[in-house]
């Protein structure tokens, strides 16, 4: 009893941590859209710099991970939920990288005046954050039918970011001067098509928790 009291303890800390870096990923995607909109160059700066305390997370999940694995030896359900965070940290991980890449984009625009109203680049950031707050909270309440709702959202952002690449060509057409602009603002909607696959991914993850079997939900 104590025992397993103290396994489902240490995980709950577990996951709490990885909320916590989600959470600050989430902010960090949110504030780099923020600065690419306002050419705000100083919070760009700080969002980079900032990365390393996400990095750092990520660090001590793995390290709590691994002596959570070496003191209880879990098998089957337990070794899956600990083997499934791991894999979420990764890819939250991987979500804060695409803030920061979206920062080098704005420092890379600077204050060059925009071509066009940013306004289409965040609503496709919605949908793909709303996408990793599901995946998110499928993983905590286990939820298979909220996880696989992902995939349908994915397919959304995954239209959404063809049609802003298509537009985007033609304005290279129209402005080959603002090439590198274009090119910037391009690179800025790959990285959040990128966090809708993501989020798929961790629905992926979760469905393999609760079944103990893997799902291509791109498929």
């Amino acid at each position: 009893m104590n025992t397993r009291f103290n396994f489902d303890s240490n995980l709950k800390q577990l996951k709490d941590l990885l909320i916590e870096m989600a959470l600050k990923s989430e902010k960090a995607i949110k504030d780099s859209i923020d600065t690419l909109i306002n050419q705000d160059i100083e919070k760009a700066k700080e969002i980079i710099n900032n990365d390393t305390i996400i990095d750092e997370l990520e660090h001590e999940i793995n390290n709590k991970a691994i002596l959570l694995i070496a003191k209880e030896s879990p098998v089957a359900r337990d070794l899956r939920n600990i083997v499934v965070a791991l894999k979420i940290s990764s890819e939250v991980e991987r979500i804060a990288d695409n803030a920061v890449n979206i920062a080098k984009s704005t420092l890379h625009i600077g204050q060059e005046k925009h071509i066009k109203e940013i306004v289409d680049i965040p609503k496709m950031m919605d949908l793909a954050l709303e996408m990793l707050s599901d995946s998110l909270k499928a993983f905590l309440t286990e939820d298979v039918d909220l996880a696989r709702k992902c995939a349908e959202k994915d397919d959304k952002v995954d239209e959404m970011y063809g049609r802003l690449i298509k537009e985007l060509m033609e304005y290279i057409q129209k402005y080959p001067s603002q090439t590198n602009q274009i090119t910037q603002l391009a690179f800025v909607c790959r990285y959040i098509e990128r966090l809708g696959d993501h989020s798929t991914n961790i629905a992926e993850h979760v469905i393999y928790l609760v079944t103990g079997q893997r799902f291509d939900l791109n498929a």
